[in-house]
């Protein structure tokens, strides 16, 4: 029995080539090669790339918050820094384990409300503790603008998920070599950004957060 085609069928086989070609390489004809149908199908479903991206990335999205789920999440009452570090440490995690997963998932549209839940219950624990609604929405999109970005970057040194080689590009060795002697502190901080990178990301995440609290919660 042939197998139904649906957006969710359709949006993992996306998300299964990604690691193989890319998201320069994920074509409609492509991965209706994968199904074994003719590219016209997907049109009944996808009317163009981007309405595919959101299905992607909806999909992705719906990794994120499992943890969340399965973990009870309540309306509020949590610790909002722990809350947010959490969602962003997931985010990262989720992402990188496909290929050029945040260009994938940055500037797309959600397509389930109701993977909505965990982001209402740390907007309402960020009430909680004092923010208005507005700062919280700042705090939110703040940390979110961070790790997508911060993914993005990573990405760009190590593309292959699961692949410790590093594009040929970020190699640390040729950079200091060209261009250490002139700019050696320039060359000093790529060693810093592009070296321990997951190290990096945690720091960073700390800073962003407690500037949050400093200017955000506590600032006027």
């Amino acid at each position: 029995m042939a197998t139904r085609l649906d957006r969710k069928l359709v949006a993992e086989t996306a998300l299964r080539l990604l690691n193989d070609v890319g998201l320069e390489g994920l074509t409609l004809r492509r991965i209706a090669k994968e199904l074994d149908v003719q590219a016209p199908a997907l049109y009944w479903h996808f009317k163009n790339k981007q309405e595919l991206l959101d299905e992607m990335a909806t999909a992705l999205l719906r990794r994120m918050t499992e943890p969340a789920a399965e973990a009870g999440d309540g309306h509020g009452g949590g610790d909002w820094r722990a809350m947010l570090t959490e969602s962003c440490r997931q985010t990262r995690h989720t992402l990188l384990g496909y290929r050029d997963g945040g260009k994938v998932f940055g500037g797309t549209r959600l397509g389930d409300q109701s993977l909505l839940r965990p982001m209402e219950s740390l907007l309402a624990a960020m009430g909680d503790a004092g923010f208005t609604p507005e700062r919280a929405a700042r705090a939110w999109f703040t940390t979110y603008a961070y790790t997508i970005g911060y993914v993005i970057e990573e990405q760009s040194v190590f593309p292959v998920p699961g692949d410790p080689r590093r594009d040929p590009a970020y190699d640390q060795e040729e950079r200091m070599r060209s261009v250490g002697a002139d700019y050696p502190l320039t060359a000093a901080a790529g060693a810093e950004m592009f070296g321990n990178i997951a190290d990096g990301f945690d720091d960073g995440l700390r800073a962003v957060i407690a500037g949050i609290e400093a200017t955000l919660l506590h600032g006027r």
